[in-house]
């Protein structure tokens, strides 16, 4: 027997046997007041035989795995009669207490034989149990590669974050020491510009060879720069066929011997004019 079979069918064993023995028992000293013993102890047998049959069969059934709602109906009969005969005895006892706490052991071994039932319909085979542990297992591995990646991932973003910051920083750090040092330059030059030493050295610096001309020195403008818009050619006006053919003419007799096509196109183009490859290779022999 298996351990998983055991744990369910050994309470209900159990309980069935203690149950058949307090119905016999129960039996056999109430009837026994007023029909002889052997008598009594006939009909308590009667009940547990009558119990014990119902359920080999339903057992049986079980096994073949069918089932049979009679069978189950004739089992939970003999099971409250079993009751039904310990609350009576109970009820005419001077303390009935005791026997009604055991009363409900026939119908609690009933329910104890019908979890037994379904834990069999459930119950796998040892192959199956372990290819379900194997999923489950491989399902928790996975998982937790995906949590020490995902953890990974999160480390090293986090360093390459810092690693950002810092390096901001020490950009940031130069572009500020470097500023105050061309402020502090230009202070000086400020200062030398506007300073009257500056214009007396300038002066005499200057007198013999420019004489009458007073020096000036200006600095350049400390500030925003503007962005000097690049020059764009624009295509000149379409050129009509008679232009397009007395340009490409003059162009092409404008040297003896005339110029080929190659040259004739480059010296167009480098003219500013526009035309299509099309159109000046038709020029060229409309006029050549």
């Amino acid at each position: 027997m298996r351990s998983g079979n055991a744990k369910t069918v050994l309470p209900a064993v159990a309980m069935t046997g203690v149950s058949m023995v307090l119905t016999l028992a129960v039996v056999v000293m109430w009837l026994g007041k007023s029909m002889p013993w052997p008598v009594a102890l006939v009909v308590g047998l009667g009940i547990d035989g009558g119990w014990l049959a119902t359920l080999a069969y339903e057992r049986r059934l079980a096994a073949q795995g069918d089932r049979s709602t009679p069978v189950t109906i004739v089992g939970w009969f003999f099971g409250l009669i079993a009751t039904g005969v310990l609350v009576a005895h109970a009820a005419g006892e001077e303390s009935p207490g005791a026997w009604l706490a055991v009363a409900w052991l026939p119908l609690a071994a009933k329910a104890l034989w019908l979890v037994h039932s379904l834990w069999e319909r459930t119950a796998l085979t040892p192959g199956a149990l372990g290819s379900i542990r194997s999923i489950q297992q491989e399902a928790r591995d996975e998982a937790a590669v995906a949590r020490a990646r995902l953890h990974a991932e999160a480390a090293t973003e986090e360093t390459r974050l810092a690693a950002v910051t810092q390096a901001g920083a020490r950009v940031a750090r130069v572009q500020a020491k470097t500023a105050q040092t061309l402020s502090r330059a230009w202070s000086t030059l400020e200062t030398a510009r506007d300073g009257e030493d500056t214009a007396r050295a300038l002066t005499c610096v200057t007198r013999g060879v420019t004489p009458g001309v007073t020096p000036a020195w200006e600095l350049p403008v400390w500030g925003p720069v503007e962005p000097v818009p690049t020059l764009a050619l624009e295509p000149g006006p379409a050129l009509s066929d008679g232009e397009l053919d007395r340009l490409v003419d003059a162009i092409r007799t404008s040297e003896t011997p005339a110029l080929s096509y190659r040259e004739m196109a480059m010296r167009f183009r480098a003219a500013g004019h526009s035309a299509s490859e099309v159109r000046l290779r038709a020029a060229w022999k409309r006029v050549a």
